[in-house]
């Protein structure tokens, strides 16, 4: 596999990799880095119903810190303005919709990638997919503006086979969806060559962040981050929260959110002057 900088991509397995907190910073001296960050596992702990992942006090604080002294970007498989709502900061950029829909300081506001036109087939396969599933209990489909995420982690465990399998028959039927699968979840995406890694390069040309002094740093914890560790790899650094239970991309490991915060306040107090 190889990246977009036709790199080939290396692979590791997150118990051998480095902690970020002690090897990082050494890389940053002389350098700024320009942060990018998933949400829910990374910036928020994981819970069993999303509505309810909310960010402490004390971790908006470090990001509004940080945003002071470096650019700061979350990127997640939630809306945008969902994930907006949760973080409320001004400061920062949001790339919603895995990197479909991005919004930022000074009314930045655009929908890179091309996702509107997924849109039919993603309503027609909301109406399937509770149709089909709407007897499984537990379940939770939730419909965002590019993208449908099936909630199975409160789904009995005899019934997710049922699940999977009736996700992949109405992604089959629809040319313009793609499978996104991710920790207890499973996202019906637009089938287009557009994922966080490409939103993450977008962004680091977009504000004019492609410079020898600034590294792009991305922290990630779930299967859809790959792509951004990947497509770092060579040209920035990849940063694993936990563990999806595959091999990663990324080049360092961060064992939980608590982990998260002290190593962005390490960020910050390298970055003072």
């Amino acid at each position: 596999m190889k990246n977009d900088s036709g790199m080939q991509v290396q692979k590791y397995h997150v118990n051998d990799l480095p902690s970020a907190t002690s090897e990082v910073p050494k890389h940053l001296q002389g350098k700024k880095p320009a942060v990018f960050l998933d949400y829910d596992g990374c910036l928020s702990p994981i819970v069993q119903d999303p509505d309810k992942a909310v960010l402490s006090e004390e971790m908006r604080s470090t990001l509004k810190r940080l945003a002071e002294v470096c650019s700061v970007a979350v990127v997640s498989g939630r809306d945008r303005a969902n994930v907006k709502d949760l973080v409320q900061l001004d400061n920062i950029y949001y790339a919603g919709s895995h990197g479909f829909d991005i919004s930022g300081p000074d009314d930045m506001h655009t929908e890179p990638g091309g996702a509107a036109a997924a849109i039919p087939a993603l309503d027609k396969a909301q109406e399937e997919l509770k149709e089909r599933l709407q007897d499984v209990q537990g379940l939770f489909i939730e419909r965002k503006r590019y993208a449908i995420a099936v909630h199975y982690r409160n789904v009995a465990e005899d019934q997710v086979p049922k699940v999977l399998e009736v996700v992949k028959q109405v992604i089959s039927e629809h040319e313009a969806l793609k499978p996104g699968p991710g920790k207890m979840i499973m996202e019906l995406k637009p089938n287009l060559d557009w994922h966080k890694g490409k939103a993450v390069l977008w962004l680091m040309e977009k504000l004019e962040l492609n410079k020898p002094d600034i590294v792009p740093l991305y922290i990630g914890d779930d299967l859809t981050d790959e792509d951004a560790f990947a497509t770092l790899q060579g040209q920035g650094i990849g940063v694993m929260v936990g563990e999806h239970g595959q091999q990663t991309a990324a080049s360092y490991q961060l064992e939980d959110v608590a982990a998260v915060q002290d190593f962005l306040e390490a960020i910050i107090q390298t970055l003072k002057p």
